[in-house]
């Protein structure tokens, strides 16, 4: 990835299951703090920490202060693009298993 300022793929940034659990722990609540979300996990608050950079990254989260505190919630916009890639095979699949199911009525 070159350039600061580039945002990170989305596809990457769901591929590790930590950061797609912490996804599923943002979409069940409005807005979490960190150390609610690092409870959630079998790791230290600097490795929550980081898979919630990459997941920032990529414009899944949204962070804030409040005081001393960091707050996270879902921005789940960017997860369309991944809706979008998976309706195109969807769409591949069913015709396939029309085809399928057309041809062994036949026989």
């Amino acid at each position: 990835m070159s350039g600061k300022h580039q945002e990170r793929d989305v596809y990457a940034a769901v591929a590790d299951p930590t950061r797609r659990k912490l996804l599923r722990l943002l979409a069940d609540a409005e807005e979490l703090p960190l150390y609610e979300l690092t409870a959630q996990f079998q790791m230290g608050r600097t490795a929550v920490s980081k898979h919630l950079a990459v997941l920032k990254e990529a414009g899944l989260v949204v962070d804030r202060k409040v005081g001393r505190e960091t707050r996270f919630r879902l921005n789940a916009a960017p997860l369309k693009e991944i809706k979008d890639w998976i309706a195109f095979y969807e769409k591949f699949w069913t015709e396939r298993v029309s085809v399928l199911k057309k041809m062994l009525e036949e026989e």
